[in-house]
């Protein structure tokens, strides 16, 4: 029986359908057109860019220019690829283009309807980026799509790893910009660490086309992009903090060694607290004050270090460096550190050489990162069961487009079987019946693990694994001329992101194929029964440098092709099997969706056994028991639609939880977030500033007022003031030698005169420095202090923020909320930031001594980037690219072999191109002087 919501779908249609009748008569109106768009030369066509361009400019809205544009570049796909936009594909389009996420079937032109909202709203001429999964992928697809693009007249980048500044300004400069989610998280970071304007890369944030939506938006969205650099060396705080460790008693520390975890008891803070204080450690009345929240992590971690990890059996100490021990084999991980300060402490634990701890200097998660564009769009084949979540966090609206033509797969109920042994045999009996009627098989695995696991199981049996090494390993693996199957071979697929990849999956439909893959999410190839004809032209013909004898070539490849495809359609199109189901429904889809693909027919079955993960997390105990009473032989599956139903079930809860999870964790980054774009808002109004001096004489006039404000407290007596300490920080900070203390005692004096004098004083000794030398030269080093110590303060801040993050779980136990909590924390910390800013940039400005040349800018400190996906752990940034090198940046230009920069590379207008230059070697500006006598000299 229907329910009542099935009811209305069937007869008034799904609420993705209704909705998808509404863009039918735009659809119809840009058909309306192809007979006139037609008609046009290339010329004339390419001229259309500029006369929509013209139109913009006399106010023409986009959504006015939609249909004509739309006709164009149907248009110019069909004369530059050969390929035209079917209706539903022009619907996915204008979804796109309202800034909205189109759900698309695998093999319905998801990279080509791209290019229909993209060159629409290119022609704002702001720039319009397209966010692949992969590097391959972003380099493929701006070649394949710039086709259309450049037929168009529009200009196409490509950001890719490797490149440098002026290549990557090139490419963001261009009206359409392909590139990885990670490529354009990382410039956004670079950028506002950067001294100039003009070394700046991104031109702003306009629109962005998500492709793998799902993927990059939510799966990769887990952990943040991070860009890490060496701390300052904190060796001494390390030391004395350790010392403390051995002197607590057993009441003032509990372990828990389930848990892995090591806390003071109440007895045990009073303790430190009162060392701290003793050695002057202590800031503030209390351990637990934000100040403190640094020194609380360092003594946390050394706890742990001394009460926790035990020396020769979690870690041994050889050649002076503590080299952890891997817990499941035994073996040394040379090159391997704990983090967040923990190898540090054991380091100091055992008395050998700390070194520096890697700590972040800027960091932004991918939510934070793809809500800073005007419009965000994006396209998957599977959206809809996260649709709550990219409603909530990026205010994405998710519609299912219609497919060009109905789909036939067949998806069978899920088979399930008590255990895995049961399973494994029923898949490989399925493998087997496969190959022998020349039907292609696809078999995904939840991990690698696994997918070895089966690879195992097949070559015990009988079949033979694909060694890629060898040329002839892409070609088809089935002769229909013959009526014989190649022998029983497989492919393995379960290396991340290779251009191999692709290949593989490009031949996965051919007849008797069998693939075993890991994760089929972003492999941007669809499974084309009996191969993919463009590959294998690109692998086989490539070669042929005569014409004839290519285009000979390219027919005979395509007709095997087609050949291969009746064969394997007769077989019953690509079969689908899953070996076990993934906690989200979303990659279930993802797999399921590789069949089928443009009206072909298809099949798609998992198999479960009890032992499964998501089986055993859902009580499977009770089942197995029920099973054996019901008298389930060995070898039996109970197959019925109601597991189904309680399967898609127990993985809403996971998605549900995994969900919770991540906007949890995002609340705690919009506190972050929010201060970041104050001080990258404040970094681009410096950088943009010709003179900062009124912002350099305001923070002198607020430090002054915070200097009387603290001495002398409002409506205090005046033997309540502390002229003392006042006369001392003025002397401190201002470089003044002043009679404060005289002053106050003057009969009838108030605060407001005293500030009065200090202001005037100040004002006075810094007009005298800007007339010593030329006011340019000042405003040089004004913009050049603000930049540098903003930088290095909210770095230090960040690390605060990480070392509190940490530990404000624990206020849930007073029964406060501990995301209340970190929020006013880090309002008070930020606001402390600001009252050193100002002090820092005052005393230096006060106190700066200055040359006759204009100083260098400052130099941006060793980056590397990191990203560490979430489900493995891993991170996906290779150890050897450093932030600096995938920036490319102009500034880190190559080293000679001692490590400076190459006399010929330097430039003697940009001192960032000079790199590391010794003190006694001629200054690169050409003075003629040495460099420490020259630009080293700046103080």
């Amino acid at each position: 029986m229907l329910g009542i919501g099935n009811l209305a779908s069937k007869i008034f249609g799904s609420s993705s359908e209704r909705r998808v009748k509404g863009y039918r008569a735009r659809v119809e109106a840009i058909g309306a057109l192809e007979p006139e768009v037609s008609a046009l030369s290339d010329e004339e066509l390419r001229q259309r860019t500029v006369r929509f361009r013209e139109e913009i400019a006399n106010g023409k809205s986009l959504d006015d220019l939609l249909v004509p544009a739309f006709a164009t570049v149907r248009e110019a796909a069909k004369r530059s690829l050969k390929q035209r936009h079917f209706d539903v594909q022009l619907i996915g389009g204008m979804v796109m283009h309202e800034g909205r996420i189109s759900e698309m079937k695998t093999g319905e032109g998801k990279t080509l309807v791209a290019t229909l909202p993209v060159y629409l709203n290119a022609l704002l001429g702001k720039g319009v980026h397209v966010v692949t999964v992969n590097d391959y992928l972003a380099s493929r697809d701006a070649e394949w799509m710039g086709q259309v693009y450049r037929f168009l007249g529009l200009t196409v980048g490509c950001i890719t790893h490797g490149l440098n500044d002026d290549q990557r300004r090139e490419a963001y400069a261009c009206d359409v910009t392909y590139a990885t989610n990670n490529e354009l998280g990382f410039d956004y970071l670079r950028d506002n660490m950067k001294y100039e304007r003009g070394q700046m890369v991104q031109r702003g944030h306009q629109f962005a086309i998500v492709d793998e939506v799902d993927s990059i938006l939510i799966d990769e969205a887990r952990t943040p992009l991070i860009i890490s650099g060496p701390a300052e060396d904190r060796s001494e705080l390390y030391q004395r903090l350790d010392g403390f460790v051995p002197e607590l008693a057993a009441e003032h520390f509990e372990v828990d060694e389930k848990q892995r975890s090591a806390t003071l008891t109440e007895s045990g803070q009073e303790f430190i607290e009162n060392r701290l204080r003793e050695e002057g450690l202590l800031q503030g009345d209390n351990l637990y004050d934000v100040e403190n929240v640094t020194v609380v992590h360092h003594i946390n971690q050394a706890l742990k270090a001394h009460k926790l990890f035990q020396r020769d059996k979690d870690y041994i100490v050889k050649n002076g460096q503590v080299v952890i021990i891997d817990e499941f084999t035994g073996r040394m991980m040379e090159g391997r550190r704990y983090s967040e300060g923990l190898h540090q402490a054991l380091e100091a634990k055992e008395q050998v050489k700390i070194q520096p701890e890697n700590v972040t200097l800027a960091s932004i998660t991918f939510q934070n990162y793809f809500r800073l564009y005007k419009k965000l769009a994006g396209m998957t084949g599977t959206a809809l069961t996260e649709a709550e979540e990219f409603g909530n966090i990026y205010g994405l609206d998710v519609l299912e487009i219609p497919t060009n033509l109905p789909i036939s797969r067949i998806d069978d109920d899920d088979e399930v079987y008590r255990t895995d042994k049961e399973k494994a045999a029923a898949i490989l009996a399925l493998i087997d019946d496969c190959k022998k009627r020349g039907q292609p098989v696809l078999v995904g695995t939840t991990s690698i693990e696994k997918s070895e696991q089966l690879a195992t199981l097949l070559k015990t049996n009988g079949y033979r694994q694909k060694d890629f090494s060898d040329p002839d390993a892409f070609r088809p693996l089935y002769d229909g001329d013959q009526g014989t199957r190649e022998e029983k071979v497989f492919a393995v697929l379960n290396a991340r992101y290779h251009e191999q990849e692709a290949q593989i999956i490009s031949q996965a439909g051919v007849p008797g194929a069998i693939t075993i893959a890991t994760n089929m999410a972003g492999r941007g190839t669809d499974i084309q029964l009996g191969g993919n004809a463009d590959m294998r032209i690109a692998g086989e013909a490539a070669h042929i440098e005569d014409p004839v004898e290519r285009a000979a070539k390219e027919a005979e490849i395509r007709a095997e092709v087609e050949r291969l495809k009746g064969v394997a359609k007769e077989a019953g199109g690509l079969y689908v099997v899953g070996t076990e189901r993934h906690e989200s429904r979303r990659i279930d889809n993802q797999l399921r969706g590789r069949s089928g693909r443009q009206g072909d027919p298809g099949h798609s079955r998992f198999f479960l056994s009890l032992q499964d993960d998501l089986m055993r997390i859902f009580g499977s105990d009770r089942m197995d028991s029920m099973l054996q009473k019901l008298g389930l032989q060995e070898g039996e599956a109970i197959i019925h639609p109601w597991i189904n139903r309680a399967l898609a079930k127990a993985q809403q809860k996971v998605e549900a939880r995994n969900f919770d999870i991540r906007k949890n964790l995002l609340k705690y980054d919009d506190v972050m977030n929010d201060q970041r774009k104050v001080i990258f808002e404040q970094r681009i109004e410096l950088m943009d500033g010709e003179d900062v001096s009124e912002t350099v004489a305001d923070m002198r006039h607020e430090t002054i007022e915070d200097l009387v404000a603290k001495h002398i407290p409002e409506k205090a007596y005046a033997e309540q003031w502390d002229t003392e300490g006042l006369e001392e920080k003025v002397r401190e900070v201002l470089g003044l030698d002043l009679p404060v203390r005289e002053w106050a005692a003057e009969e009838g004096i108030a605060e407001t005169e005293i500030r009065e004098r200090l202001t005037k004083a100040a004002d006075e000794k810094f007009a005298r420095k800007v007339a010593d030398f030329s006011p340019s030269v000042m405003r040089q080093i004004e913009k050049a202090v603000l930049l540098q110590t903003l930088d290095s303060l909210w770095r230090e801040h960040l690390v605060t923020l990480d070392h509190l993050r940490q530990v404000i779980g624990f206020r849930g136990y007073a029964q406060r909320d501990p995301l209340n909590e970190y929020k006013t924390e880090a309002f008070e910390l930020f606001q402390s930031l600001l009252t050193r800013l100002r002090e820092q940039v005052t005393g230096q400005m006060m106190r700066v001594e200055l040359v006759r040349e204009a100083p260098p800018m400052p130099q941006a400190p060793e980056m590397h980037a990191h990203h560490i996906d979430a489900s493995s752990g891993v991170d996906e940034i290779p150890e050897d690219r450093p932030a600096m090198a995938s920036a490319g940046a102009a500034s880190a230009p190559a080293r000679a072999a001692g490590g400076e920069v190459a006399e010929l590379e330097r430039d003697p207008e940009r001192p960032e191109s000079w790199g590391k230059v010794g003190r006694n070697e001629l200054c690169p500006c050409g003075s003629g002087k040495k460099f420490k006598h020259c630009h080293g000299r700046f103080a």
